[in-house]
């Protein structure tokens, strides 16, 4: 990989020491050229991350043997965040064989990735990245459930009404978001107990976009899905970043990574 980056800034008349210097300005950590420089020709996805920057590469997807934070820490000091972003947060497709929920089987699940620690106001601006993202990815419009284990405050805890301020929240500030909560899971994909705890609710029973409360609910349904159903899961998709930048679960298999590649190039396309 650092072999084939180095041909390719050669190509555009980058030098060892250009590049080093960038990775150092755009860190803005007081990294010395000579530190960006070893770090340059140590880690891969930092190389990656630099092509995507001087446009020698389109997107980047790292994971299979690295964890999350070896793949987002590079891409969020040298890319950035999109403008109006603060933060990334990462989401699985989901395509559950045999299943007429969602967009016949198709979900986006988020966080389940990236975000340890979440408020309402970074939930209501995970709940718009991840709608946009299923409207990129699925051709249909996403309808988004703030999932809990509560629906309409039928429990009453901080951790509900964490999630209720994020509907609130993300009602005022995308006001054509299509999304509601605090629900629960059934409540939000099944139209019979969706009319029975969410009443008048135009997400209940036709969710496909699942914002969990948590990394921890997230990460662990989306796995839930994929072994018990024997779902194909795609990500861990991260969204939010200037560049398309995705991570792959250590976990992986070879169609996961064709999967991720493929994604990357919609993404992307979608920038132009």
């Amino acid at each position: 990989m650092v072999a084939a980056a180095k041909k390719k800034a050669e190509k555009k008349g980058l030098s060892e020491e250009e590049t080093a210097a960038a990775i150092a300005d755009a860190q803005k950590k007081g990294i010395t050229p000579e530190k960006a420089e070893e770090k340059m020709n140590s880690d891969y996805m930092y190389y990656a991350c630099l092509m995507c920057k001087c446009g020698d590469a389109d997107g980047a997807v790292s994971g299979a043997c690295h964890s999350t934070g070896n793949t987002i820490l590079p891409a969020l000091q040298l890319l950035k965040t999109k403008p109006g972003i603060s933060s990334v947060s990462g989401f699985f497709l989901m395509d559950v064989p045999n299943c007429d929920l969602g967009e016949h089987g198709l979900f986006i699940f988020a966080d389940c990735a990236v975000n340890t620690d979440v408020d309402s106001a970074k939930l209501a601006e995970i709940a718009k990245l991840s709608a946009e993202s299923f409207e990129q990815f699925i051709g249909a419009p996403a309808k988004v459930a703030m999932l809990s284990y509560s629906s309409y405050g039928s429990a009453k805890h901080a951790d509900v009404d964490k999630v209720s301020n994020a509907v609130k929240i993300a009602k005022e500030k995308y006001p054509d978001l299509v999304v509601d909560g605090e629900l629960q899971l059934d409540a939000a994909l099944v139209e019979e107990v969706g009319q029975l705890k969410a009443p008048g609710s135009p997400v209940a029973g036709h969710a496909n976009t699942l914002v969990f409360p948590s990394l921890e609910a997230g990460n662990i349904g989306y796995k839930l899905v994929q072994r018990l159903a024997k779902a194909p899961a795609y990500g861990p998709v991260l969204q939010g970043l200037a560049l398309p930048v995705n991570d792959l679960s250590r976990g992986c298999n070879a169609d996961d990574i064709v999967g991720t590649v493929a994604i990357t190039a919609v993404q992307a396309q979608a920038l132009g």
